[in-house]
């Protein structure tokens, strides 16, 4: 079994930070389905085709859909846990700079839109260290420049993670049954709490309602299963507990800023060449 320091080292790593002033890139598949939590002091931007990829900090665990990509500012420790082995990552990571804009000290995920793809599609061919004064660089730079123009809408794709053990057991009984109508009023009485306490848990723990934890993990989940491209978005909607197409639909929109039936036929942009 390798130690997490090889694992760390067999997926290049080390190598962001060797130089400095570089801005790094990265694109290759994934190959395997874990990287242990590790930081750098470049900032990263990672881009994801063909799968989910699960992203998790020390407080919360993004949820990266393909066609997306999520900002980590520097020195922010994090793992990198894809649904699948053909997920192919696309990573630049950047040097900080004095007197940047804040977008950059946040986390967030964003939709890659025109602008933004065709722009990336400049980097499909780089692997390594693009150094100052060169034509990559520049390009590179450009990328990170625009991003606090064009990236306005962060989306809400995270949970957080419950330090309460009594929640953990609940959120696995949501994990479960999502399926299913869960009502709060039936989830206080199963766990033998009142919907008072249980609401006041659910606020002190995770900083949001019973009722937005649920709503974000059925999408999350039914993001997941259109990807998949095996359900049309009716049995999607139903795999998540909802009844209503329409109100699967506006809660989709809400969050992601497209229809289900727009994301469902989105195609992958970035094809590994």
């Amino acid at each position: 079994m390798e130690h997490s320091g090889q694992k760390l080292d067999k997926y290049y790593i080390r190598k962001v930070d060797a130089d400095k002033k570089s801005i790094y890139c990265h694109h290759d598949l994934m190959g395997e389905l874990f990287i242990p939590p590790h930081r750098h002091v470049k900032a990263q931007l990672l881009y994801a085709e063909g799968d989910v990829v699960f992203v998790t900090t020390e407080t919360k665990t993004y949820f990266l859909p393909a066609r997306h990509f999520i900002w980590i500012p520097s020195g922010v420790e994090h793992s990198i846990e894809p649904k699948s082995e053909s997920v192919t990552m696309r990573n630049l990571y950047f040097p900080v700079e004095k007197d940047e804009d804040d977008f950059y000290k946040v986390e967030g995920i964003y939709p890659v839109n025109n602008l933004l793809l065709q722009m990336m599609l400049f980097t499909n061919r780089w692997n390594g260290d693009l150094k100052k004064g060169t034509p990559n660089f520049t390009i590179a730079k450009a990328i990170k420049a625009i991003l606090p123009q064009i990236c306005t809408n962060n989306l809400p794709l995270e949970l957080p993670q419950p330090k309460d053990k009594r929640l953990g057991k609940i959120l696995r009984h949501v994990e479960n049954n999502l399926g299913e109508t869960i009502l709060f009023a039936d989830v206080a009485h199963e766990f033998g709490y009142s919907e008072r306490s249980l609401y006041r848990l659910f606020q002190k723990d995770l900083g949001m309602s019973f009722i937005q934890y649920y709503t974000i993990r059925r999408i999350l989940k039914a993001i997941e299963l259109l990807l998949e491209r095996k359900l049309s978005v009716k049995e999607v909607a139903e795999e998540v507990g909802y009844n209503s197409v329409p109100t699967f639909s506006n809660t989709f929109f809400k969050i992601l800023g497209q229809r289900p039936s727009d994301y469902l036929n989105g195609e992958e942009i970035l094809e590994r060449k």
